[in-house]
């Protein structure tokens, strides 16, 4: 039997992708459903993914009344999945950086025993189109910087491309997850390895968003480089 996928997509202003970016998704994983986040984007993103859900059964949409996080969408997108027992919850960007045509590979690296699998741009095979050298300066010095304090062997720490057995999730211990921003990515991962999941990267190409504008801002990369040592700190105290 084929697994049940729920795939989380976080939205907040993203009209421009969101038709797009379902219309891929499901082409490409047509036994998938796709759970749309949406922090009542005022461009109308909110509406838009209530007409797609109209129109396929496999889109769900759920509504949030304010901008409140690509941390906490993930998690309640990642409680959703356990709820109504899906084998596997995907994390997905609505801005398509991240190419659905992945999704196979995820799912076979699960076929073979992955617990979390990371869509890797930071291995052969995985690479970045359309940053500057800012960009590709911050996200590689970044997980250099997380892979350091922490001690792991991961090569793109940071990836926003994920895949979670029921398993991870449930070993993952989501009430005591904390980060909101870019760290958040650090910790769901770090938290697998503590617990001795089975982590593996599959290289992917990661394409720079064509419409819209990108949510990183200085408070969310000032969360990641504090939150990389309490995350460090709280693994020697034994409390993750």
């Amino acid at each position: 039997m084929l697994p049940r996928i729920l795939i989380i997509t976080p939205t907040y202003n993203e009209r421009d992708n969101l038709s797009e970016l379902v219309h891929a998704v499901l082409a490409t994983a047509p036994h998938a459903h796709l759970l749309i986040i949406d922090d009542a984007s005022p461009d109308g993103t909110g509406a838009l993914a209530d007409a797609l859900a109209s129109r396929d059964p496999r889109v769900r949409v759920l509504h949030r009344p304010s901008k409140l996080g690509l941390g906490t969408a993930y998690l309640e997108g990642f409680r959703r999945a356990l709820d109504e027992g899906y084998d596997v919850a995907f994390e997905m960007d609505a801005d398509l950086s991240h190419d659905p045509r992945y999704l196979p590979r995820f799912l076979d690296a699960i076929a073979d025993g992955a617990d979390v699998v990371l869509g890797s741009r930071n291995m052969p095979g995985g690479g970045v189109e359309g940053w500057g050298p800012g960009r590709h300066v911050l996200s590689k010095g970044g997980s250099l910087y997380a892979r350091l304090i922490l001690g792991v062997s991961v090569r793109d720490l940071t990836t926003g491309y994920k895949a979670f057995t029921r398993r991870a999730l449930q070993a993952l211990d989501l009430a005591r997850v904390r980060s909101n921003g870019y760290a958040f990515q650090v910790e769901t991962t770090y938290r697998a390895l503590r617990r001795g999941l089975r982590v593996v990267e599959v290289p992917i190409l990661f394409v720079d968003r064509r419409a819209g504008h990108s949510k990183m801002s200085r408070k969310i990369f000032a969360e990641a480089v504090i939150e990389v040592w309490r995350l460090r700190l709280d693994a020697a105290r034994h409390r993750l």
